[in-house]
């Protein structure tokens, strides 16, 4: 009932977040002589307060109507390409001519873990300019009618490769977090069926691939507590009238919690430093801090099915890298993994996914050639600084532009003469 009583409470609180949002709007009307009093942008600072701490936040929006390519602007518009149940397949396309040579197709696949797509917004804008950008747009499954069946680890990994299907050949596919796994789940796959439409390039960011290295309190809570903990203590039924009604969730109310406790006096403190800036009237940095929290506190609920089977699988028993994954009863062979290119990065002070988790990946990937592989760890950034920020902009980006352009199967064709030599030199 743990469900139902946060939807009652939440809906209790509205005529006070009404209230609090009209005394917001009027002690900081410019009209109102108190809103150029301390007194007045105190009470208006209190009012917003609080109704940013009770409401529910919505899904982001992308917002990215243009982007700089070859030196000029150019629009975007965002498209749905694909589109399942559980997730669609957005494309920012680009308005360039026509006669220009294509960029390469690169999907994103953001993490299921929690917070939207749009959490990746950083880094969509960041690499438009150098790749036709897709990315992988979960949906809040308390808005999946039961009628359209689980979703669970397996399904998410029918789901990339669906998508590599509809892209076509020569697609670059990046994982950010979470999905490192079941992308290089999917990679194996697609390699060993031989499949025409594995990705030319795979780029694991701050991914969970080895959890038993440098583990991370992540980690050390999921093996201290144990798969069945999980199940007792965080899996609800979505409640009435949301159209998930029953479907059993990992809500996203409680993902936030344990997001914002692991960092709980760091969040404190932004929200009085957010309450000083109203007073003041710093109006830059008042909305630095809605920009953030407005992302930030943005949630959705996760399918039980596979909230569990991923915290079993990755965290638990760390079934990859100990060669046991399974998908559809079928073992998970990264050795199969011949002609897809190898980019892992990592960030220095990462408290996520901790520094050698990711690199993993290559000690998995055997065959691959040691030409078509690389590591790159980000000095000074944590797991956030891995796929957004400055240092990402000018410092991770070019290498992933680099790598791509690289390790394209066109550009393989061009540069087969040189690897030769080289691999015989």
């Amino acid at each position: 009932m743990f469900y139902q009583f946060y939807e009652m409470n939440h809906a209790a609180l509205q005529p006070a977040r009404a209230y609090a949002d009209a005394v917001r709007l009027f002690y900081s009307n410019p009209l109102n002589p108190f809103s150029h009093t301390q007194w007045g942008r105190s009470i208006a600072a209190t009012a917003e307060l609080f109704e940013r701490t009770t409401r529910r936040y919505g899904k982001p929006r992308f917002d990215l109507p243009q982007t700089v390519v070859d030196w000029k602007t150019v629009p975007v518009t965002e498209k749905t390409v694909w589109s399942r149940p559980f997730c669609n397949l957005l494309h920012f396309e680009r308005a360039l001519p026509a006669a220009r040579r294509p960029d390469p197709k690169l999907l994103i696949v953001a993490p299921m873990s929690g917070h939207y797509a749009t959490l990746l917004r950083g880094t969509v804008e960041a690499m438009m300019p150098h790749a036709d950008v897709y990315i992988t747009d979960w949906t809040d499954a308390r808005m999946v009618p039961v009628s359209e069946g689980r979703f669970d680890l397996d399904d998410y990994i029918d789901y990339v490769i669906d998508m590599l299907h509809a892209l076509g050949p020569d697609t670059h596919v990046m994982a950010v977090c979470q999905p490192s796994v079941p992308v290089l789940a999917a990679a194996a796959i697609m390699e060993a069926r031989g499949d025409r439409f594995a990705p030319s390039t795979m780029t694991l960011m701050g991914g969970p691939i080895d959890t038993r290295r440098n583990p991370t309190a992540v980690n050390l809570l999921a093996e201290e507590k144990g798969i069945d903990w999980f199940r007792d203590n965080v899996i609800m039924q979505v409640p009435w009238p949301v159209p998930g009604f029953t479907r059993d969730v990992y809500p996203g109310f409680l993902q936030l919690s344990g997001f914002m406790s692991m960092n709980l006096d760091r969040h404190i403190i932004a929200h009085k430093d957010f309450f000083m800036h109203l007073v003041k009237h710093d109006g830059d940095g008042a909305e630095k801090h809605r920009d953030f929290y407005d992302e930030y506190l943005a949630v959705m609920d996760l399918t039980a099915e596979f909230y569990l089977q991923t915290v079993d699988t990755v965290f638990v028993r760390h079934s990859l890298p100990k060669g046991e994954m399974t998908h559809r009863g079928v073992p998970v062979d990264p050795t199969a993994i011949r002609n897809v290119a190898l980019l892992t990065i990592e960030g220095e002070n990462d408290d996520i996914s901790g520094l050698g988790q990711t690199q993993a990946a290559h000690d998995l990937c055997v065959n691959i050639p040691d030409e078509m592989r690389a590591h790159y760890m980000q000095p000074a950034v944590g797991h956030y600084g891995v796929f957004n920020g400055s240092r990402f902009r000018s410092e991770i980006v070019p290498r992933i532009a680099d790598f791509i352009n690289s390790y394209g199967r066109q550009s393989r064709v061009q540069q087969k003469p040189r690897l030769v030599r080289s691999g015989k030199s």
